[in-house]
């Protein structure tokens, strides 16, 4: 029988994308259910269902809201899901599967028969760029390091202290789980462009933030911290 997951969706700027996309995952037979971490203004926008249960962050960030998120989640798996519409949530059927193996399954953009309807050439060179770095410098083995569509085994992440507040934890997950010595893997997986609004990324602004974050896991790895 196949692992059913909990999705933890950050979604406080992405309300409008969210209403496309909460309909569909609710209707998803492997999801066992979803936690939304949301702003309070916007709670009263959700309907009730099941399936689906809402708090509110506490600490702002995303990074600090996925890390709520599992804190209440009692799934043996939880997936880190974007409420932008821009995953496939089709390969959650590729990757579920591989919970039998490993501890950690990662979705790519890079693979072969994957892609990106949403990179420009800005976003393409620097998430082939920090991926590199991420290969030679924290021997993290994946072709698309700041994608954060993964599938996390809820307890193992749990018990990871970590330390990044907003969206540096797309490095110090991987760094994490490679420095720990954890079973990971990756499969192909389409992103989509958002259904509504604009990026919330400054590709320069926030790629020297990811560099400064690479380059703090790098030298804890060399230190031994």
């Amino acid at each position: 029988m196949m692992e059913k997951i909990n999705l933890i969706i950050p979604a406080k700027e992405e309300i409008n994308n969210l209403f496309q996309i909460i309909k569909p995952l609710l209707k998803n037979k492997y999801i066992k259910s979803i936690i939304l971490v949301l702003h309070k203004k916007n709670k009263k926008n959700f309907i009730k269902h099941k399936k689906l249960k809402i708090i509110i962050q506490k600490k702002p960030g995303y990074g600090s809201a996925i890390k709520e998120g599992f804190k209440i989640s009692k799934s043996k798996f939880s997936c880190i899901f974007n409420a932008d519409g821009s995953f496939d949530i089709n390969s959650l059927k590729y990757m579920i599967p591989l919970t039998k193996k490993f501890n950690f399954i990662f979705a790519s953009r890079y693979s072969k028969g994957a892609g990106s309807e949403d990179d420009n050439l800005v976003t393409l060179f620097g998430n082939y760029f920090f991926s590199l770095l991420g290969r030679f410098l924290l021997n993290i083995k994946l072709n698309d390091i700041l994608y954060t569509y993964v599938i996390c085994n809820t307890k193992i992440f749990n018990k990871f202290n970590f330390q990044s507040k907003d969206f540096r934890l797309c490095i110090e997950l991987p760094y994490k789980i490679a420095s720990t010595k954890q079973k990971y893997t990756y499969v192909k997986s389409k992103e989509f462009k958002r259904k509504f609004g604009k990026k919330n990324v400054n590709e320069f602004k926030d790629g020297f933030l990811i560099l400064t974050e690479v380059i703090k896991c790098f030298l804890k790895r060399i230190m031994k911290i």
